[in-house]
C-alpha cells in the first residue's frame, strides 16, 4: 500500500521504523512540523521524525497548515492508499480525510477514550494509572474521537517516569499499527464507536504545570514528579537563599504536618509535608542552572532546617 506518513515527535519514530521495514508497504511521503527555534540557544531545528529520516531518501514535507490547498494538492499528488498519523500535532479536516481510500488512521498513546489530547503518556502517570495502552483508530474531524481499531494494554510500574513509559508505548503503538495495516490489506477492519461519556481529556502540557500544590497527597505530588520528565519538571523554592529546584527523585512517606512545612533534614534528604498525613521526601533534585544532586550534597553549606516553608 502507498502510505502517507504524518508524524512529528519521539512517539512517530518506531511505528515509521516498522513501517519502512514493511516489505507489504511504501512511505510515499512523510508530512512533519515544520522547523522550529528549539533549545537554550533557539536554534531552529527539524522535528524528531526529520531528525531520524536524515540519510534516507524519503521525501519530506513540513507545512505550516496541512489543510491548505497546497498542501491537499501535494499530497493529493501521491496517490496515498491511506494516511497514517502519529504524534504530528495539526488537526486533519475533512476534505483532507477523505482523501486516501482506505481513510486516514491514528496510533495514539492511551486506551482511548480515555486521555484524549496531545499529553496522554503524562497526564495517565499524572492520574496514577496503573495500566494505559494504545489505540488505532479512524481519524475523523474532532480530536481523537474516531472509530477504534485495536488496542494494546501496558502495565505502568509504580517508579515508571514518562520518558520510560513513553518509550514502551511508542514500540507497543507500532507494533499494533502493523496488526491494524495487515487488518487494512486484508479488508477486516474492525470499527467501534467511541463512548463519549467515558472520554477523558490529556491536554498539552504547559510550564505552570511544573508548580507543585502541597496539599496533594505525597502519592499525588509523586505522580506528577514522574510524569512531568523531562518538561516541564516539578519545581519548588527551597528557603535558604530562594533555590529554585527540580525534583527528579522522591518518595512518598507517612507524616503527619503542615502541607509545604520541612519536617526533617538529614542524608536521606528533605522530607516536605504533604496533605493528608503525607509527606514527599526529596532524594535528587537539580538547582536551577546547576547540575543534578543528590539532597544530601545540595545541603552542604546551606542552613535548611525543619519547620521552613517550601513555595
Amino acid at each position: 500500500m502507498r502510505i502517507v506518513f504524518m508524524g512529528s515527535s519521539g512517539f512517530a519514530c518506531a511505528s515509521l521504523e516498522l513501517l519502512l521495514r514493511s516489505s507489504f508497504d511504501e512511505v510515499v511521503l512523510v508530512v512533519t512540523q515544520p522547523d522550529r527555534p528549539r533549545g537554550r540557544n533557539l536554534e531552529v531545528t527539524g522535528c524528531q521524525v526529520k531528525r531520524f529520516l536524515e540519510g534516507r531518501q524519503i521525501p519530506v514535507f513540513s507545512p505550516l497548515n496541512i489543510n491548505s490547498d497546497e498542501s491537499l494538492e501535494r499530497l493529493s499528488a501521491t496517490r496515498p492508499d491511506v494516511i497514517i498519523v502519529v504524534a504530528y500535532g495539526q488537526l486533519l479536516k475533512t476534505p483532507l480525510l477523505v482523501l486516501p481510500p482506505q481513510g486516514c488512521i491514528n496510533v495514539h498513546g492511551s486506551l482511548l477514550p480515555k486521555y484524549r489530547g496531545a499529553a496522554p503518556v503524562q497526564w495517565a502517570l499524572a492520574f496514577g494509572e496503573t495500566v494505559t495502552g494504545v489505540t488505532t483508530m479512524f481519524v475523523n474531524d474532532r480530536m481523537d474521537a474516531g472509530d477504534i481499531i485495536l488496542k494494546r494494554e501496558i502495565p505502568v510500574g509504580p517508579e515508571d517516569t514518562a520518558v520510560e513509559l513513553h518509550e514502551r508505548l511508542a514500540h507497543a503503538g507500532a507494533d499494533v499499527l502493523m496488526e491494524t495495516m495487515a487488518l487494512v490489506r486484508a479488508g477486516k477492519v474492525p470499527r467501534m464507536v467511541q463512548d463519549e461519556a467515558s472520554a477523558t481529556y490529556a491536554p498539552k502540557l504547559k510550564k505552570e504545570d511544573s508548580v507543585l500544590d502541597w496539599n496533594l497527597t505525597a502519592d499525588g505530588l509523586y505522580n506528577r514528579v514522574r510524569a512531568f520528565q523531562p518538561w516541564p519538571g516539578c519545581c519548588c523554592e527551597i528557603p535558604a537563599g530562594g533555590s529554585r529546584v527540580k525534583i527528579l527523585k522522591a518518595r512518598p512517606e507517612l507524616s503527619e504536618g503542615t502541607p509545604g512545612a520541612i519536617s526533617e533534614v538529614g542524608p536521606e534528604g528533605i522530607l516536605i509535608q504533604a496533605g493528608r498525613g503525607t509527606a514527599l521526601r526529596l532524594l535528587e533534585i537539580q538547582p536551577e542552572g546547576r547540575k543534578s544532586m543528590t539532597c544530601d550534597a545540595f545541603l552542604r553549606g546551606r542552613r535548611i532546617v525543619a519547620g521552613m516553608m517550601v513555595h
